[in-house]
């Protein structure tokens, strides 16, 4: 028990910079005093004491600002950081070394009691702040929901979800989707991803594949219109895209590039 005790104090020192000391985050961090207060509740749900379950994880709420149903399943070395008004559902199960941030729900869409409504987190996943994950479906082991997001459906290892509803960027050669890039790899805070919103993506490649088109267009009618003169012929039309039009660098800004 005190091992675990210890595991729990020290995955707070490891990923928040500002723990100083164990003493500090034993008496001011409100996700330890949860995740503390959930296990005797858990086993009271477990064990026929119900309503006393109930009870605790009421105080708990009332005293963290925290929400975890007694019937969750939690791991070790998890962490809730800030985590004012999150929420997690009955048959949510939250993997070791997981990290959840303030504002994050892991809900049903189901009303069917008995069933497997709320979501399933893998080992060392990240769900950033305002994240609702919602569904009784898996997030891989080191996935990261990045901030906001609405994940409605399965998430794989080591990718990030991102958007509302969610898109998936996948993992690259087995590595997670984050800004990690050291031979070693550290925890990374919020999902923060250098890969592009896919979304933006393809916005991007449409929106190039337009202006290289038009400028295609534009020499094309260029070319008639000098073998016409040359001939003294005129069959170029007086509608012909002849000039180039399309704001590409104005767009592309729109969309963030």
């Amino acid at each position: 028990m005190f091992d675990r005790l210890r595991s729990d104090i020290q995955c707070v020192l490891e990923r928040d910079p500002a723990a100083r000391s164990t003493w500090e985050v034993v008496t001011c961090y409100p996700g330890l005093h949860a995740v503390w207060l959930h296990r005797p509740a858990h086993w009271c749900w477990n064990n026929g004491l119900k309503w006393l379950g109930r009870f605790i994880s009421h105080m708990t709420r009332w005293l963290t600002g925290i929400e975890i149903h007694p019937g969750a399943t939690i791991g070790e070395r998890v962490f809730f950081d800030h985590a004012m008004g999150t929420v997690v559902g009955e048959t949510a199960e939250i993997g070791d070394g997981c990290t959840i941030y303030q504002g994050v729900t892991l809900g049903g869409t189901s009303l069917y009691k008995g069933t497997k409504r709320h979501p399933t987190l893998g080992k060392d996943v990240v769900v950033s702040a305002g994240a609702k994950v919602l569904g009784g479906f898996e997030v891989g082991d080191g996935a990261k929901i990045g901030s906001n997001a609405v994940v409605i459906k399965p998430v794989p290892a080591g990718a990030t979800a991102v958007g509302i509803p969610a898109r998936i960027i996948p993992s690259k050669q087995g590595e997670s989707a984050d800004v990690t890039s050291d031979e070693k790899p550290k925890f990374q805070a919020y999902g923060i991803t250098q890969e592009d919103d896919p979304l933006s993506q393809a916005m991007r490649g449409l929106i190039d594949s337009t202006a290289s088109q038009e400028h295609q267009i534009a020499l094309l009618w260029s070319a008639i219109e000098k073998l016409a003169c040359a001939q003294k012929g005129d069959c170029v039309p007086d509608d012909a895209a002849k000039e180039e039009h399309f704001e590409a660098e104005k767009l592309n800004q729109l969309v963030g590039k």
